[in-house]
């Protein structure tokens, strides 16, 4: 969630457009640094104020590859790309090219969202006469044998304690 509405922005815009106040003493009116204010007037002038449309995008990898090959082909940085291609943030960008120098392009591929199933619908039985078949069976007898065991102590328990509270 954004901390300035889209009014707010528009009115910095405007302010600095108009030549009333310098980027500075808007930012800081705002309580915000003087680059993001700059970066806010940069996506006005490209984009309008289709800039500030809240976007909840999913990019592409080959987006991603494009915008990466972009900036290094013009020696762009990450706030000219974010700019130039109306992305929200250009942390998003650095971030992309962080993973993208480490890990390279699988990096850049989506990922799934969400939870982990921690339990898979369909369970695989083991084969049978397979080691892990055996092993299975064997833990279930050992479970077993000690359920029993200790139902027997406490039957056994049971029949030896005579009743302490009678009634009369």
């Amino acid at each position: 969630m954004s901390k300035f509405n889209l009014e707010l922005k528009l009115e910095a815009i405007n302010r600095y457009l108009s030549g009333t106040a310098g980027a500075k003493s808007i930012a800081k009116s705002l309580g915000v640094n003087h680059e993001v204010l700059r970066m806010w007037i940069r996506q006005y002038e490209s984009h309008g104020i289709k800039a500030f449309e809240r976007s909840y995008t999913a990019y592409s990898t080959a987006f991603k590859l494009d915008v990466l090959n972009y900036m290094n082909e013009n020696g762009t940085s990450p706030n000219e790309a974010a700019v130039i291609f109306n992305i929200s943030s250009p942390g998003i960008i650095r971030k992309w090219r962080s993973q993208f120098n480490a890990q390279g392009i699988d990096a850049l591929k989506p990922k799934k969202k969400g939870r982990h199933r921690t339990m898979d619908k369909q369970k695989k039985e083991p084969v049978a006469g397979s080691i892990e078949a055996l092993q299975a069976e064997n833990e279930r007898l050992r479970m077993e044998n000690a359920y029993l065991k200790k139902l027997n102590a406490l039957v056994q328990n049971k029949e030896k304690s005579p009743t302490k509270t009678k009634r009369k």
